[in-house]
């Protein structure tokens, strides 16, 4: 080939995109299209609803950034793709940079899962497997041929040469963005869980009025709070320090009523008090989930520990934790004493005013 690597034809955006964790994930997807996901979680919508276009889109992109590696591929080289799956595969085995990993693996109709599932990182088994692939692909582009007949088009783009596209184009094409979509949601998923509960958790106390602080540097004791604080036992999501001697620590989780298992687990891992700032403070327990199945025991089992059980399926949850906090804290917070219909452009206000990207760095 005439180039030194098949990744080096991949559009700087399609590599951007592959990385989706902290502050590069809030700089790709824009702090504002965030702030709108964040209110519909906290108005009671349901998170998986509200992050699945983040992934679509995400995913979209990428395919696009996989068709143009394709075709800047083929107009530097003829044989591009006759060669693409054995060279990917020789620079599998000596490529440590994730991203280029994961493009090789796309190409050869891999995951990095199915690498280790499959393969079980064997060089040799690497060797055996892109011999079939190829194979297979070059058979299945001749049944089409004889079964839907030839394809007859070019594809180009501003930046490109134009290229003629045959089945064999296609089905390099097609494979690859298949493995494409199933690492980015996998991905996605993965990132999901622990980003968006420092999300929604910082979203949410910080627009109670509670400041958001490093605990390390820290000397305040009077309404802060922090994000993923380990405790002697487990850790908690947040802490919340209200005054000296009260706080309230919280975990979340995306947790539907079909997993009552992992709701249990959650009201039995705090402490009751905790050592901070030279202070012993007495904890109660905030437990976020998705939804509590009907006849759950969960509620009454978290009361035991002195522990609340939210629901985030309920519309108004963020007020509910206000009026939780109240009743625990006596604090006075804005938000308990809303009627309905003003809640959603409260918090749409809140979140304008709150800097997200704090909660990811």
């Amino acid at each position: 080939m005439e180039y030194n690597r098949i990744t080096d034809s991949m559009p700087k955006i399609g590599r951007d995109l592959i990385d989706s964790k902290g502050k590069n994930f809030v700089k790709r997807i824009g702090a504002e299209a965030l702030r709108e996901v964040l209110h519909g979680v906290l108005c009671g919508e349901n998170i998986r609803d509200s992050t699945e276009f983040l992934t679509r889109r995400r995913i979209a992109l990428s395919n696009g950034a996989l068709l143009v590696m394709f075709l800047k591929g083929c107009s530097q080289s003829d044989d591009f793709i006759d060669k693409l799956v054995e060279t990917a595969g020789k620079e599998m085995k000596i490529s440590k940079n994730k991203k280029e990993k994961w493009i090789l693996q796309w190409i050869v109709g891999l995951t990095n899962k199915a690498v280790q599932n499959i393969l079980r990182d064997s060089h040799e088994k690497l060797d055996e497997y892109t011999n079939k692939y190829e194979q297979i692909l070059k058979s299945v582009a001749m049944q089409c041929e004889q079964e839907f007949g030839s394809i007859c088009c070019e594809l180009g783009t501003d930046s490109t040469e134009k290229i003629s596209v045959d089945w064999n184009f296609m089905l390099h094409l097609f494979e690859s963005i298949g493995a494409q979509t199933l690492t980015l949601r996998g991905s996605d998923k993965s990132t999901y869980g622990k980003l968006f509960e420092r999300l929604i958790l910082g979203s949410l106390l910080n627009s109670m009025g509670f400041q958001f602080v490093n605990p390390k540097t820290n000397t305040s004791l009077d309404k802060v709070f922090w994000l993923s604080s380990p405790s002697a036992k487990r850790e908690s999501d947040a802490t919340l320090i209200f005054k000296p001697g009260k706080g309230i620590r919280f975990d979340i989780g995306f947790i539907g009523r079909g997993n009552p298992e992992i709701t249990l687990d959650k009201v039995s891992r705090f402490e009751k008090e905790l050592e901070y700032g030279g202070s012993r403070h007495y904890m109660a327990t905030f437990i976020i989930v998705d939804k509590v199945g009907t006849g759950s025991r969960i509620v009454e089992l978290a009361k035991q520990i002195n522990g609340t059980i939210i629901q985030m399926s309920m519309s108004f949850w963020h007020r509910e934790v206000s009026k939780k906090l109240n009743e625990v804290l006596g604090t006075q917070i804005e938000l308990a004493q809303l009627p309905n219909n003003e809640i959603s452009s409260y918090l749409k206000d809140k979140l304008k005013q709150i800097p997200i990207e704090n909660f990811v760095e």
